[in-house]
């Protein structure tokens, strides 16, 4: 069953629409919640008068943050400083002063435009630079950070990492530059949704969110109750790409939940969607130094990451991302300045690549114009420098755990690299290092019931990823049951057994891991039970999937617990763990389970006359360890290169003065669509069984979108001979580059 493109189970009831949605729950009297918020980022707020909006037939309650406990209840994976609602200002657009409840969405809504909210528009931070300027007003208020030295400014956090002496280093050749990646958003099919409850004495919550035991936490935290008293039910989400990890107004719920002791929906508008959920933008001067042989001598980074009026996880995104800023290549000497800065703007939360994109971007970047300059082959630079199994990317942490040289190898074949090109057209190739998972904890049950069929009962969330399925399949392996047998139990706090996070291509290695254990458990038993029930010796007993053996015996399973237990009947159950204990000495808390790899090549033509292009091919490459079902491995690293072309092509949210978002929602914030698509896409997978998980598998996923955007730079400047350091490669920024270098015909073409 194992390593088989097993049908994705549920697969059939996501494509017909038969599938239930959190936003498809709908309870007795649930009553429908809308938001009041101001159009522009920072205002003080003096006044808010509700008497014309309680007026409107249908509104039970509004709510503003005069009506919360004091002090106002406070939440956040990182820190504890998102207020449930605006407190003297509001610190985004978009950010709510006030929740309207009401029979009706429709009441909900006209009342909430009737909510008439006294207030003065305040200066607003919105750039790295603002937030770098000592002069610029707080993002947040200084005792919200006691005992903090960078209380007083909005620098966040800051890190140092690296290693060895950059100033004793010395090149032949040092590239000083700065790169630039914007604010985007997730763009899940699925807007946001959430319900809450009351329960008798604690809380109910419905939340397409991808880490439903954490956001169980935060509610319990919130309202002071204890973790027995608040259950999660989390419905597969529609796509999340890590926007839906960690509680967003779900806390608001729960207070409005208890005031109206009624049960409260609030479903986001995709443009609502969009104000609350974003990926950091980074701005990364990196200072290089290479040998003439195209060898690495140092990196020297500073990187600024833009994370917004509340830290959400972004701190987590920022110091994960620039710890391994410099790639998967041995690297002499490096020193690396990261700074989290806060905003005006949208909370940043993960993003799928948990901000490897944006690194890769910059490093990757550099790697091409080092080759320029020397005059080296751009993928031989890379293969010179990579990193070889055993080697030591960060010096002390885990070290390269796969031959990644074979993943360049086979895109750079893939894409014909080396062969002659037509004119306006290039090739480009890039590849970036993901550190998965440091710390956490996956608890599975597996129940074998006496017909011989099973439940797998874990906490992972299935956002489209194929979690299901890949349990069913190793479910399936060890106890030798068909996928048809076997039900996947997800998405309940109350039922299921605790998973910490459906995040950083985990699932398969962690939660594959406790469900394999957990089978095990489930086989020790059986063992037993024949044992016993034959009178046989410990080394006579064999259980192999779906059958134990014996001298002279041979039993089904179901064959088995039927004679051992007759009519009384009953089930077997076994437990299983998988856990990373945090390290407090780790500057990350602990070192990766594995490194998610990924090499992507792309050949493209650019029209100069336009700036437009054409994607030919796009080859991504992955290190999976073991493929347990590759169709799945094949679809996720597809979609995520295309949605890495989003970034790379086209996607960036635009802020006016104000601190709005100029392009909320679908027609003006463009993502690719079938026509963006390259004309040949493909996903090669390397498995050399070397993985931590289930078989020897890696996590998967995330390696598709890491390394697009300098694959297709670096193409486009093989086509134009410009280079561009600023993301999104739109056709009027391809253009006006192209046009800077003069229109006397084609310029020469890159010296690599």
């Amino acid at each position: 069953m194992i390593g088989t493109s097993a049908r994705r189970v549920g697969g059939v009831e996501r494509v017909t629409g038969r599938q239930r949605f959190t936003g498809d729950v709908r309870l007795a009297g649930m009553l429908h919640v809308k938001l009041v918020t101001l159009d522009c980022a920072r205002a003080r707020i003096a006044a808010v008068d509700t008497g014309a909006a309680s007026g409107v037939p249908g509104v039970r309650a509004i709510l503003t943050a005069a009506d919360l406990p004091r002090p106002i209840p406070r939440y956040g994976p990182t820190y504890r400083d998102r207020p449930v609602l605006a407190v003297g200002e509001t610190k985004f657009h978009g950010e709510p002063v006030a929740a309207v409840v009401a029979e009706t969405e429709e009441a909900a809504e006209e009342a909430a435009g009737l909510v008439r909210v006294a207030c003065e528009e305040l200066p607003a931070v919105l750039t790295v630079a603002s937030a770098l300027d000592p002069s610029a007003p707080l993002v947040q208020d200084p005792e919200l950070r006691p005992d903090d030295l960078l209380g007083r400014t909005n620098i966040r956090r800051e890190w140092h990492f690296g290693w060895g002496d950059v100033a004793a280093a010395g090149a032949d050749c040092v590239v000083d530059e700065v790169y630039t990646f914007p604010m985007v958003t997730h763009f899940a099919i699925e807007p946001h949704a959430f319900i809450a409850a009351p329960d008798r004495d604690g809380l109910i919550i419905w939340s397409s969110i991808q880490h439903p035991y954490l956001l169980q936490a935060a509610i319990a935290e919130v309202v002071g109750l204890p973790l027995s008293k608040v259950r999660v039910f989390a419905p597969d989400p529609g796509g999340a790409f890590g926007g839906k990890q960690h509680a967003k107004f779900e806390p608001l719920l729960a207070f409005l939940a208890l005031r109206t002791g009624r049960p409260v929906r609030l479903a986001l508008t995709l443009e609502e969607t969009f104000q609350a959920v974003r990926r950091s933008a980074f701005e990364i001067r990196v200072r290089s130094g290479f040998r003439s042989d195209g060898t690495i001598a140092f990196h020297d980074t500073e990187c600024n990451a833009l994370m917004g009026a509340y830290a959400d996880i972004a701190p987590r995104v920022i110091a994960k991302s620039g710890y391994l800023i410099c790639g998967p290549y041995r690297v002499p000497d490096a020193r690396i300045v990261v700074r989290a800065l806060l905003s005006h703007t949208t909370p940043a939360t993960a993003f799928r690549g948990f901000g490897t994109p944006q690194v890769a971007w910059a490093i990757e970047s550099q790697m091409d114009e080092a080759a320029r300059r020397l005059g080296v082959d751009r993928l031989e630079i890379r293969l010179k420098n990579l990193a070889r199994r055993g080697d030591e990317v960060v010096p002390g942490d885990r070290p390269a755990d796969g031959d990644w040289a074979e993943a360049v190898s086979r895109a750079a074949a893939a894409i014909g690299w080396g062969s002659p090109l037509a004119l306006g057209r290039g090739r480009g190739i890039a590849v970036a290092i993901k550190a998965s998972a440091t710390t956490g904890a996956s608890y599975a049950i597996v129940r074998l019931h006496h017909d011989g069929s099973v439940t797998v009962m874990a906490g992972t969330s299935d956002m489209g990823q194929g979690a299901r399925t890949v349990l069913a399949q190793v479910a399936g392996q060890e106890l030798g049951v068909p996928l048809e047998r076997i039900a996947i139990v997800m998405g309940d706090t109350g039922s299921v057994p605790f998973d910490l996070q459906t995040s950083a291509s985990r699932s398969t290695v962690f939660m594959g891991t406790a469900v394999l254990n957990a089978c095990r458990e489930v086989r020790r038993q059986l063992a037993e039970i024949a044992r016993e029930l034959f009178g046989l010796a410990e080394g006579e007993v064999v259980v192999e999937p779906g059958i134990v053996r014996a001298p002279g015996l041979e039993l089904r399973y179901e064959e088995l617990l039927a004679q051992a237990w007759g009519p009384v009947r009953g089930e077997l159950i076994g437990t299983g763990v998988r856990r990373g204990e945090h390290v407090p000495a780790h500057p990350l808390g602990g070192p990766p389970a594995f490194y998610e790899f990924n090499c992507t090549a792309v050949e493209l033509e650019v029209d100069r006359e336009t700036g437009e292009m054409l994607v030919l091919r796009h080859v991504s490459v992955a290190d999976v360890g073991r493929a347990l079902n590759p169709a799945h491995v094949e679809v996720q690293d597809e979609g995520a290169a295309v949605m890495g072309l989003g970034h790379t092509l086209m996607e960036h949210l635009l802020l006016d003065e104000h601190g709005r978002i100029r392009n909320l929602g679908a027609l003006d914030y463009r993502i690719p669509t079938t026509k963006d698509l390259p004309l040949e896409l493909r996903s090669l997978l390397v498995e050399n069984g070397d993985g931590p998980g289930p078989y020897g598998a890696k996590g998967a996923g995330e390696g598709g979108l890491l390394a697009v955007a300098p694959a297709v730079a670096s193409a486009v400047a093989e086509a134009t001979g410009a280079v561009i350091r600023d993301l999104p490669l739109t056709p009027e920024r391809v253009w006006q580059a192209v046009e800077a270098l003069g229109r006397g015909g084609r310029p020469d073409p890159p010296a690599a």
